[in-house]
């Protein structure tokens, strides 16, 4: 998958949990995470290491049912983390 349609599955996940339907969002992320985590394989250190840090927030936000931080971090980190691995 691309940057730019992980970008758009991420921020239309986001729509998702700001509109409270969390269990169809949840099942999104979850696939888009795989996606992210085997485009990562090839990054850099500090570009596996952002997301890993990324991940274990979105993580925490998902178990603490925070589901606007949780379509913050999906709609805003998430591609400028993608971004910078582009770029980079």
């Amino acid at each position: 998958m691309t940057e730019t349609s992980l970008v758009a599955e991420a921020r239309q996940c986001a729509v998702l949990f700001r509109l409270g339907r969390d269990v169809e969002a949840a099942l999104i992320m979850v696939q888009i995470c795989s996606d992210v985590q085997s485009a990562m394989g090839c990054e850099n250190v500090e570009v596996q290491s952002r997301w890993t840090v990324l991940l274990t927030d979105m993580l925490a936000c998902q178990e603490a049912q925070d589901w606007l931080a949780l379509a913050d971090y999906l709609d805003h980190e998430l591609p400028q983390l993608l971004e910078a691995a582009t770029a980079g």
